[in-house]
């Protein structure tokens, strides 16, 4: 229960956002977006076409993996970091091949979970 009250709630709440932010980067047309948007049938649209549920329920889980992070972190668990990144990552891989959407697409959203852990154990280690 120690490493949950130890948690740095600053590298939480800057490994969230960054991720966050990671997000609108990697799925923009500069870099993923466009062949994933083919991949799982979708049109990227414009900021005013953004879909704010989905908005808000990936803020909300950026926050928890964050505060997972967080909690490996203070308990000096970084096996277990690596294994639930490759789980979460895993997971959302098979949930798109499920979902029938194309290989890149699976790819991506797994690779986004991977990149999202790497920036928050950055965040974690420098703050």
């Amino acid at each position: 229960m120690e490493s949950i009250t130890s948690v740095d709630w600053l590298a939480v709440i800057v490994g969230a956002v960054l991720s966050f932010l990671l997000g609108w980067l990697w799925y923009s047309p500069r870099l993923f977006g466009v062949k994933w948007a083919e991949g799982v049938g979708v049109d990227l649209g414009s900021a005013g076409d953004m879909p704010v549920k989905a908005m808000a329920f990936q803020a909300l889980g950026t926050f928890l993996f964050a505060w997972v992070v967080g909690v490996t972190a203070a308990a000096n668990a970084f096996s277990a970091f690596l294994l639930i990144v490759v789980a979460i990552a895993v997971l959302v891989y098979a949930g798109g091949l499920f979902a029938k959407k194309s290989e890149y697409a699976a790819i991506t959203e797994s690779g986004f979970v991977i990149s999202m852990a790497i920036v928050m154990f950055i965040v974690q280690a420098v703050l």
